[in-house]
């Protein structure tokens, strides 16, 4: 399957090209795992990891190696070097402002340049080898690394809020969930926000989540899902490859101006001011270091609490043509990711209706780092019922409360929300440690 998506035969779009090209294996890119070349670096973490499950959930880990993952860390816990790993998505906008504006070094963290890598999978298992020990991650990643792999993740805050979106060909004739049976819809991991809230808009609709070779019959009531890499999506729906994919930032806003493709639904329309990333460490070093890890959520948020104030300022930092090229497209992509929820746009145009809530008074991104456990809980119990690839028994078996509770700790982002209060607050949401999730499907 992937070997057909990264065919570029059908696109004709250098600023498209340039974006995944510039992910490359074989291009010096000085941002894309720029301390190790990616061959190197696999062989490291296969020293302690088997895969870590190409799907997220299709390989396990043996017992000998994961306590070998566990006293490894151990040994290193007396280095304060803080080593961040991330996708180039919007998602991990926080890590990457605080290393640029200097909030970790105020703290007095040592932490080199963060290391850009293309994929969930890379991710994991670079952070299970322990190549990174901060960093941020879907959040049900974490779930499945904790509760079924027996990796000692925590999850210290939330990165951001919404951020993720819908989107379809120009000319696939998608205008609602209704519309997506018998289409090939691609998601980032199985273990992803993205894939339990396609699938609740999909049976919500009376269809049926498959998971069947893009080759394979797919009936008119089944919407066949597939695991891309979130750069290889623009392209791959470029050139007709799948009809639509759900992402996170920039990449839907990379299709819609490179090549015309439509917002159908934004998620943070679908559940107000979700929990997409979190911020995760691994539990030994929160254990061993808890004054490392206080400062470096102390300049996380921080950062959340800057990028609140100054949108515009965020995308030129981040972006390849006016700022440090942390993410691999330009100014233009991110001003629209950062500051492009435009209602008469995306409300009162002609289906599909990205927008239709919009007395949520929501953005298209957002920071918010406190992790309320009444999403986390929610997050577990909908997990239970997502069709992914592999085996997901364990999910039924979670207490959404219990589970909660030994996966997060929101010891650290609660002091440093206090203490940051210097700096400003966050909205509304924020003054309370609980709320009520809103969730409506439209």
């Amino acid at each position: 399957m992937n070997n057909c998506i990264k065919d570029k035969d059908n696109c004709n779009d250098p600023d498209v090209i340039s974006n995944i090209n510039s992910l490359d294996d074989n291009h010096d890119n000085i941002n894309v795992i720029d301390r190790f070349d990616r061959r190197s670096f696999l062989k490291k973490s296969a020293a302690i990891t088997i895969g870590a499950g190409a799907a997220f959930g299709s390989s396990l880990l043996s017992n000998s190696l994961l306590s070998t993952s566990s006293s490894a860390y151990a040994n290193n816990s007396n280095d304060q070097e803080l080593k961040i790993g991330y996708i180039p998505i919007t998602d991990a906008t926080p890590l990457l402002i605080a290393y640029d504006l200097g909030f970790f070094k105020d703290e007095g963290l040592n932490v080199p340049k963060p290391v850009m890598v293309r994929s969930w999978t890379v991710l994991t298992e670079s952070f299970i080898g322990q190549q990174f020990n901060f960093t941020h991650m879907l959040f049900p990643i974490p779930i499945w690394m904790r509760f079924k792999q027996k990796i000692p993740v925590k999850v210290l805050a939330w990165d951001h809020t919404n951020g993720s979106a819908v989107t379809v060909h120009q000319d696939s004739g998608i205008k609602g969930f209704s519309d997506l049976g018998g289409k090939q819809i691609a998601v980032p991991s199985w273990y992803s926000t993205h894939n339990y809230m396609i699938q609740m808009g999909i049976t919500a609709k009376g269809l049926k989540p498959v998971i069947k070779p893009q080759g394979a019959a797919i009936a008119s009531d089944e919407v066949n899902l597939f695991v891309l890499p979130p750069p290889e999506m623009p392209t791959a729906l470029l050139g007709k490859k799948m009809d639509g994919f759900i992402v996170a930032e920039p990449f839907n806003a990379l299709a819609e101006i490179k090549i015309k493709a439509k917002i159908m639904r934004f998620t943070g329309d679908i559940w107000k001011n979700h929990p997409c990333c979190v911020v995760v460490s691994h539990e030994t070093l929160i254990k061993e270091q808890p004054v490392m890890i206080q400062k470096a959520v102390n300049a996380v948020v921080r950062a959340q609490l800057w990028c609140t104030k100054n949108l515009e300022k965020t995308a030129a930092i981040l972006s390849r043509d006016k700022g440090k090229g942390y993410l691999p497209v330009n100014e233009d992509v991110l001003l629209r990711v950062f500051t492009g929820y435009n209602l008469k746009e995306y409300l009162t145009k002609s289906l599909p209706r990205a927008i239709m809530h919009p007395e949520w008074n929501i953005g298209r991104i957002g920071f918010q780092p406190y992790p309320y456990p009444s999403a986390t809980q929610f997050i577990i119990s909908q997990m239970s019922k997502t069709k992914v690839e592999g085996d997901s028994n364990f999910l039924h078996a979670l207490d959404p409360i219990s589970a909660t509770n030994e996966l997060v700790d929101d010891t650290f982002v609660k002091k440093a929300m206090k203490e940051m209060s210097i700096y400003g607050a966050f909205d509304s949401d924020s003054n309370s440690l609980s709320r009520e999730e809103v969730i409506e499907i439209g």
